[in-house]
């Protein structure tokens, strides 16, 4: 099954690895820093109170999401981040959101509908045609 809209689309094991991958507040940071500028992995392990190694388990879990992608510079491994992936997932969001909306929608026009049968009961001939 493929979900989203637009030009990229995203399968379902797409979406689960992206949403899998950005469920964690360590690796949205990592995102949100590349997206910026491209850092190397050593870099970013700087930056966090856990292992190197840690830091490059949570790289590859957002490499395999596609949010990101390593490219080596001699002896470091760069990383940058893929504003393509990021935007479909955004779309996805945006398409669930427009699904939400219509509900929204939906009940508002309800709401009103039975608002205005309060404020003007049908008369007695609207009631009974007979």
């Amino acid at each position: 099954m493929v979900v989203g809209t637009g030009v990229a689309q995203l399968d379902q094991d797409e979406v689960d690895r992206i949403f899998g991958a950005l469920a964690d507040a360590t690796r949205r940071d990592i995102v949100v820093r590349v997206l910026r500028d491209e850092q190397s992995v050593s870099t970013l392990a700087r930056r966090y109170s856990m292992s190197f190694a840690a830091v490059q388990k949570h790289v590859a879990v957002l490499e395999r999401a596609a949010l990101v992608h390593k490219r080596r510079q001699g002896r470091e491994q760069i990383v940058s981040g893929d504003v393509e992936t990021v935007r479909a997932a955004a779309r996805l969001l945006d398409a669930y959101e427009a699904v939400w909306r219509g509900r929204v929608d939906r009940i508002a026009d309800l709401l009103a509908q039975d608002d205005d049968h309060q404020q003007h009961p049908p008369t007695q001939d609207e009631r009974d045609p007979s």
